[in-house]
């Protein structure tokens, strides 16, 4: 067999997943495993006034009050003007986005765990949400974190001089791009289950995961335990793409729940979670002017960069990235002579965003397309003329 670069490499797993071999998380089996299925909040936003759970069940019920000493998970940033927020594992206080987790439920099976947080009685008080950029970036918008006075998360600017541009273009073009919100929906959906190694004193959390040093951190950052005293496994994983590259709240969770309980405990989203709550991407905004010369040679491009970023920052992610990435990125491989950008990562009452294949360049190269077209015919619009 050839060897060195670009050399044919047989693949070692297929024949295992061929034959029905595979291991994921919901194919592990130990002993005294117990599933379990989460209350999530059916409220965008609301203040939470009480979790009723049914009588004689109240031990396998858990909220964010039985969470003591449990830090939340907060990601920051070096940018000036980051706006954090505390994002605990169960809602603590208020639910920010429908399917945020507000209680735990155990049962000897998920069907039973299910029917369990199907009993739970959650009394939530509805409070005004803000579905979209354009209500959170209004005056008078309900703000999605008190604290923040605002609900933009992070504000950046590339300053580009558009005088001289503005003043010799013989064209100018305005365009306004939106991109849809996208569930990033991997085969197997988000599976964890965490269980004590008596022998070697650890915490064994097995995830479906990209990332198992940096959920491993986060675990250790939030339960206050050193990293020597926790070990992550990524058992098989089926599909990933930016989705299982952050520390979840359900991870969180079960991690926390094995150390109160001391047996195994176990989660497996199912699809409708993941399209409810499971972390999103891809919602941008792009107000657009672009001058060109006689010749359609590109003099300019002034941009504005508004993305939903959703409810939290998710860690170690903050929620600034796609925004500011994109700014970072926009002009391509044009040569433009002034560049001007300004970008606003915008707080909603959706789940948050997560980084996903090519992060923000779907939505760059989709701009671009736009902007420029999909044919060579130059611009004809009469000098100084706009249209939409």
């Amino acid at each position: 067999m050839a060897a060195g670069i670009g050399a044919s490499r047989e693949r070692k797993e297929d024949a295992r997943h061929l034959a029905g071999r595979g291991r994921f998380v919901g194919d592990i089996k130990m002993v005294g495993l117990r599933e379990v299925a989460f209350v999530r909040s059916p409220l965008a936003h609301a203040r939470i006034r009480g979790v009723e759970a049914p009588a004689g069940r109240e031990g396998e019920v858990f909220t964010a009050a039985d969470m003591t000493g449990v830090a939340a998970m907060r990601a920051e940033s070096w940018i000036p003007g980051f706006k954090a927020a505390d994002y605990h594992a169960l809602a603590s206080g208020k639910t920010r986005f429908v399917g945020q987790i507000v209680a735990i439920c155990l049962g000897e099976t998920r069907a039973e765990a299910e029917d369990l947080a199907q009993e739970v009685v959650l009394d939530l008080e509805e409070l005004p949400a803000v579905p979209d950029m354009a209500t959170a970036l209004a005056p008078d918008a309900p703000l999605v974190h008190e604290g923040w006075g605002d609900n933009v998360m992070i504000a950046t600017d590339i300053p580009g001089d558009m005088s001289r541009v503005a003043a010799s273009a013989a064209h100018v073009v305005e365009r306004r791009i939106k991109l849809n919100r996208q569930c990033m929906v991997p085969m197997e959906g988000k599976g964890v289950l965490a269980h004590l190694d008596p022998v070697r004193d650890q915490l064994v959390v097995e995830t479906s995961t990209q990332t198992p040093h940096v959920v491993r951190k986060g675990l250790a950052l939030c339960l206050d335990m050193t990293e020597a005293r926790i070990r992550v496994i990524a058992p098989d994983v089926g599909g990933g793409f930016g989705f299982k590259a952050a520390m979840q709240p359900e991870e969180l969770a079960l991690a926390w729940l094995a150390l109160r309980l001391g047996h195994p405990v176990r989660w497996t989203e199912d699809r409708r979670e993941h399209l409810t709550a499971a972390a999103n991407c891809r919602e941008h905004a792009y107000d657009l002017k672009l001058y060109a010369a006689e010749d359609g040679r590109l003099l300019g491009l002034d941009v504005q960069i508004d993305v939903d970023a959703g409810a939290y920052s998710i860690w170690p992610f903050h929620g600034g990235f796609e925004a500011a990435q994109a700014g970072a990125s926009f002009p391509g491989p044009y040569v433009i002579e002034a560049y001007n950008c300004r970008t606003r990562t915008v707080a909603t009452n959706k789940p948050p965003l997560q980084p996903y294949r090519g992060v923000s360049r779907t939505g760059i190269c989709f701009a671009l397309a736009a902007r420029f077209g999909k044919s060579r015919t130059p611009i004809t619009e009469s000098p100084g003329q706009r249209f939409q």
